[in-house]
């Protein structure tokens, strides 16, 4: 069924599937990662997270199919109160039980799952590749991760990221920033260090949210949280992670072979998706929903 979420952009499209039948549900409202997000972009995941035992509602972004607003202007904060408002309106749905809702946040969904749950009402955390260090630190670890696996030297271009990050962190206006970073562009590491950092809303995004940590909101937390991890992760500091989470956490789990959507394998035509699935995954989500 489709629904319209009131936020401080106006309405958002929603949408919410329920297991059919039965008692009432606990509930988690889905928080995406980064980048574009409309309602068709999440495929099967509401269907899966869904059948572990949870009413699930999950939304467009702000600009993200016929919504309102521009995800590209929010902090993470920003859409920490967005989430708040959908955790709300599932609250009162129908076959919902409303002394159990939460959410269940992905990648930059993780930040933003961890901010609400310590700024607003929320009864329970998922956290899936969720980083344990702020938006900064684990975009160094990314971008100089990228720059070993290609085998190019990375001095110099740390040294220009480490730079940039300063800068940006002081305010100095992302077009001067852009235009000295095309100093660069001739150098080997320069596409990686460039890459979504090439745009001053980018860069301004980055700006509004870089210094978040969650060693500021887990201490703080007082919900029973899972938060669950790709061994094959590429994209975040898995072990750094998992300690920071580990101490808070009601249950953890780092699963082999994973990657940062928690596949073990690409997709291939002739084997469902669902079956790429990290194996403990669903049993994991479902006992921690259940308890």
């Amino acid at each position: 069924m489709w629904i319209e979420e009131d936020t401080a952009v106006g309405q958002l499209r929603a949408r919410v599937r329920r297991p059919a039948g039965g008692p009432a549900v606990p509930g988690l409202v889905f928080i995406d990662g980064s980048g574009i997000s409309a309602l068709e972009d999440h495929g099967d995941w509401p269907t899966w997270i869904s059948a572990c035992g949870a009413a699930v509602l999950w939304h467009d972004k702000p600009g993200c199919g016929p919504s309102p607003g521009n995800w590209r202007d929010q902090s993470l904060a920003d859409r920490a109160a967005e989430a708040l408002a959908a955790v709300e309106v599932l609250r009162g749905w129908p076959g919902v039980d409303p002394a159990r809702v939460g959410v269940i946040g992905w990648s930059q969904g993780g930040w933003v799952s961890l901010l609400a749950a310590t700024t607003g009402g929320v009864d329970h955390v998922v956290t899936v590749s969720g980083p344990g260090m702020s938006m900064a630190r684990q975009e160094r670890w990314r971008i100089e991760r990228s720059l070993v696996l290609a085998g190019v030297p990375t001095g110099a271009a740390m040294a220009w990221v480490d730079e940039r990050t300063r800068r940006i962190r002081a305010g100095e206006p992302p077009t001067r920033i852009i235009e000295d970073q095309e100093r660069f562009r001739d150098e080997p590491w320069y596409p990686q260090v460039s890459l979504i950092y090439d745009l001053p809303a980018r860069l301004a995004f980055f700006a509004r949210s870089m210094d978040v940590d969650p060693a500021d909101h887990l201490p703080r937390l007082d919900r029973p949280l899972l938060a669950l991890f790709g061994g094959a992760d590429d994209i975040i500091p898995v072990p750094e992670s998992v300690a920071a989470f580990a101490p808070y956490a009601t249950g953890l789990a780092v699963f082999p072979g994973a990657d940062h959507s928690l596949f073990t394998a690409d997709p291939t035509p002739d084997v469902p998706r669902a079956d790429r699935l990290a194996a403990g995954f669903r049993p994991m989500l479902t006992a921690f929903l259940a308890g």
